[in-house]
């Protein structure tokens, strides 16, 4: 449990305090999954495998150096790897000899984004992105990258789109391998069916070594990774920089979205353990991983949200554990080529294995009874995301245009509730008053009136306004003013304390010469209520 706040058991956290037995566990735990997933998520960014561990050693170095969280895994991810190659073929072709070095200066783009976010403080924008935009993506991104690796776990060669491709590598039964298969199968089995033993169940680094047996004493014969070069990742600056336009957009996107994954953990983490967390400093951990991914060859990195969870549940205590999970890793790098026999098909087993617990329809169930607008947003974001893959950050740009949408369609309208007290009119606005919205309140009040001869005076009860600004205010005198001139007088009635100043600028003698009476009346009744 974390002390009060402001204590030096948590501030020593934030220090990075020297490492614990827990930490050294963690770190070998984690990096037993890390170097498979860092192989396949870097295949599944179009990137040679080698690219993944490099990204796997320096990211997860730095950002557990620098960042809030200290569970917090940071290295190769699904959701990143899929947004990295939409990002990276749209400026070149997986095969070009450019594709390496895109992929390193689309980290640098990435990492300054953060790191500017992060010193100008605006951490906030962590919580902007709306949950139905957010589990719409995620479930269509999950989709698309269990789909591209149909054509591997087949053992089948297939081009296009996730969909297309995985569309005509089964549609070749004649073309399957069964060894294949089964081998990717297993790999499934081996990760999924291992989180229900424990999660210390190194079930990916089972079916790794598994896999390197079979095709290393030939009982095997399937398509492989390929080389594998060993040595340590150096760093370079010879980079494509004439691109850097070109990658711009996309490497906010990825900045943005990428870092919704590393603060869902952060968050929760912190929760549980009564901790503070700081999504600023988070920023700029993040960046500088991405920063010397980029500087060491390596492509975009992000927060696992599995690996950070077994980080914990291994023991960690403090952020030693991401570091020192960097350093083992490190260690491998000198005999790295032993990993160029892994059948591709195992890889293939390890991705899907990864992406199957995001595809989650209960968000939708749920969105579907609370709110049918943030149904559609969803619906609408995970329609667009799978349909213009490889390039899914457009599904995210839709679904923030389509949340910004619903949020000023619903500002735009306002509830008013009306009825009649002899010549009194009563009208209750419940909503927000602005510049949007004042219209409908202007015409609805002007309409009653006009239908009702008898009316001489028109209680507006402002109780129920969440907000009212400067052009509802003087929307409200220039309701005033028009009832005046047919001869209606008009009472305001409950105005909120914060919004009498406001009231009293715009209307200036107007508010004043409303009853005061009333206006205590109204204001005692709401008292009461309340209490």
């Amino acid at each position: 449990m974390g002390g009060p706040v402001g204590s030096g058991r948590r501030r020593g956290r934030r220090r990075l305090t020297p490492p614990e037995r827990g930490d050294v566990i963690a770190a070998v735990t984690v990096a037993l999954v890390l170097v498979p997933q860092s192989l396949a998520y870097a295949k599944l960014a179009g990137l040679p495998v080698v690219t993944g561990l490099y990204t796997a050693v320096v990211a997860t170095i730095a950002g557990g150096l620098v960042g809030s969280s200290r569970y917090l895994q940071t290295g190769p991810v699904a959701l990143t790897s899929l947004l990295t190659f939409g990002a990276l073929t749209s400026v070149a072709d997986a095969d070009s000899g450019d594709f390496v070095g895109l992929a390193a200066v689309l980290a640098l783009v990435v990492g300054a984004t953060r790191i500017l976010i992060g010193l100008l403080r605006w951490g906030f924008v962590a919580y902007l992105m709306s949950q139905p935009v957010v589990a719409a993506f995620t479930v269509g991104a999950a989709l698309l990258i269990a789909l591209s690796q149909v054509p591997a776990l087949l053992d089948v060669p297939a081009t296009g789109s996730p969909f297309t491709a995985a569309v005509d590598a089964a549609s070749r039964p004649a073309e399957w391998d069964p060894v294949a298969i089964a081998l990717g199968l297993v790999m499934v089995a081996l990760v999924l069916g291992g989180r229900r033993i424990g999660p210390r169940f190194p079930g990916a680094f089972l079916g790794l070594v598994g896999a390197l047996a079979l095709t290393g004493l030939g009982l095997i014969a399937v398509t492989e990774v390929g080389d594998v070069p060993s040595g340590l990742p150096t760093p370079t600056l010879d980079l494509p920089w004439s691109a850097t336009p070109s990658l711009v957009l996309a490497g906010v996107v990825i900045a943005l979205v990428g870092f919704a994954e590393a603060s869902s953990i952060a968050r929760q983490y912190a929760s549980e353990d009564r901790e503070t967390w700081d999504p600023d400093r988070e920023f700029v951990g993040q960046g500088l991983a991405n920063v010397a991914a980029g500087v060491f060859q390596g492509y975009p990195a992000g927060g696992s949200f599995s690996r950070s969870s077994l980080n914990r549940l291994a023991g960690a205590r403090t952020r030693w554990s991401g570091v020192l999970a960097g350093v083992v890793v490190l260690a491998v790098m000198p005999v790295a080529s032993v990993l160029s026999g892994l059948p591709q098909a195992a890889l293939a087993g390890l991705i899907i294995a990864a992406v199957v617990p995001l595809i989650r329809l209960r968000p939708f169930a749920e969105l579907w009874r609370v709110s049918k607008p943030q149904f559609a947003v969803a619906a609408l974001t995970f329609a667009v995301t799978v349909a213009s893959a490889p390039h899914v950050e457009r599904g995210v740009l839709v679904g923030v245009a389509l949340s910004l949408g619903v949020h000023l369609w619903r500002e735009l309208r306002i509830e008013i509730e009306t009825w009649s007290e002899g010549s009194t009119l009563h009208v209750r606005p419940q909503g927000v008053l602005y510049f949007g919205s004042a219209p409908a309140l202007e015409e609805r009040a002007a309409a009653l009136v006009a239908a009702d001869p008898g009316i001489e005076t028109v209680v507006l009860h402002l109780e129920r306004l969440g907000r009212l600004d400067v052009t509802g205010a003087l929307a409200l005198r220039s309701l005033v003013a028009d009832m005046h001139l047919s001869g209606v007088t008009v009472v305001l009635a409950g105005s909120q304390p914060q919004a009498q100043r406001v009231l009293r600028t715009a209307l200036g003698d107007a508010f004043d010469a409303v009853d005061p009476g009333e206006r205590r009346v109204a204001d005692r009744r709401r008292e009461v209520r309340d209490e």
